[in-house]
């Protein structure tokens, strides 16, 4: 095992920026998605699913009702297994985040499945009425990632990370 250091971590020292803020918003945000898919795996998710995503459906403008149909219509014969495929992926989420393994497969597939949740189960944050205070949480998640994913490339690899272990014996 040897000493040397990648540029991007060269690049870091140089610039005295601490490498543990980056981990440390990494796993946080991990934890947070942990308590999330812990929600997901509740009774209480399952059975109501399909009314969360036919109840989101209501209120939308016409010309997005196709959309909201498709994924109704999609779901609707299957919402057990799609209701634990979200807890399923929540949770692969949480876990990648937390550990550090495959950031950035993992952060562009959040920022897919963070903007699909919001498209669908929180209804593009809508509808937009004279009292809507809140665009949705899982548009934020996406942004975040994206910030992840900027993170990553800019400070290097991280050292409390699965990642940094693999690519020492990987090339």
């Amino acid at each position: 095992m040897s000493n040397t250091l990648t540029v991007a971590e060269a690049n870091t020292q140089e610039r005295g920026v601490p490498a543990w803020p980056k981990d440390g918003l990494r796993i946080s945000f991990g934890v947070i998605w942990l308590i999330d898919a812990v929600l997901k795996w509740l009774p209480g998710f399952r059975s109501s699913y399909m009314d969360t995503i036919m109840g989101t459906a209501q209120g939308q403008p016409g010309w997005l009702r196709w959309w909201f149909d498709f994924w109704i219509n999609l779901q609707h014969p299957q919402a057990t297994f799609f209701a634990y495929f979200v807890a399923v992926a929540e949770t692969l989420i949480a876990l990648a985040l937390i550990f550090g393994f495959a950031r950035k497969l993992t952060y562009i597939s959040a920022i897919v499945f963070s903007l699909l949740i919001w498209a669908t189960a929180e209804g593009f944050g809508g509808p937009y009425t004279s009292g809507s205070a809140d665009i949705g949480t899982a548009i934020i998640y996406a942004v975040v990632f994206g910030g992840l994913l900027a993170l990553s490339y800019y400070a290097g690899p991280s050292r409390w990370s699965a990642d940094y272990y693999l690519e020492k014996r990987i090339s």
